[in-house]
Formats: C-alpha cells, structure tokens, sequence
C-alpha cells in the first residue's frame, strides 16, 4: 500500500475533504482543515480542536478507509491514540520530503 496515495477516492470525481469530520477506530478525532491530492503525496491535515489542546495532525491518504460523502465523514484506520502520538504538524515544513518520512515512518509503524 502507497501511504501517500487515497485509496478510497474516485480521483475522477474531485471531493474537496475540508471540512469533513474524521473518525478514527475508536471515536472522533476532528475535522480536516485542509486535504491535498498530489500523485503520491496526498494527505489530510486534521484540526484536533480541543481534543488534544488544538493540536493539527497530518495523516497520509492511505490511512482512510472510507469516505462518506452524505454525513461529511473520514474514516481512517488509526485509533485516536495513534494519532495523539503522532509526529506534531509543522506549518512551515509539512510539505518537505524530510517531514513526509518522519510522517509516514510513523504511521507505517502504527
């Protein structure tokens, strides 16, 4: 599996994420603040509001097990734990080959 790449959605029907409500295994976690569709770099940063103290998380597209357009909802296959403990979100950085790995280490470990 491509940890970079949606393996849920018809890239030939663009759906914008922003805004969709992520749920991870074992409950809410947030709503996307913004979602990317590059070949092989896709991922979705995730506004974790109050639930860790407004913290962002970036999670590859290959996380997300399904998308359900109707109720504005991600899926993904992570527990909130793991997302918790995933690397920081870093504004000025998230879009660097050095961070993507730090990322995607991460989550292909978890």
């Amino acid at each position: 599996m491509d940890m970079w790449t949606y393996s849920v959605v018809d890239l030939g029907r663009q759906v914008d994420l922003t805004g969709f409500e992520v749920e991870a295994v074992d409950g809410s976690i947030g709503k996307i603040d913004e979602a990317t569709y590059e070949t092989g770099q896709s991922c979705v940063v995730v506004d974790t509001g109050f639930w860790i103290f407004g913290k962002k998380r970036m999670l590859p597209a290959g996380v997300i097990d399904r998308i359900d357009l109707d109720d504005r909802k991600v899926y993904v296959n992570r527990t909130k734990d793991q997302i918790k403990d995933a690397p920081d979100w870093d504004p000025d950085d998230w879009r660097s080959d050095k961070y993507r790995q730090r990322v995607g280490d991460y989550y292909g470990r978890s």
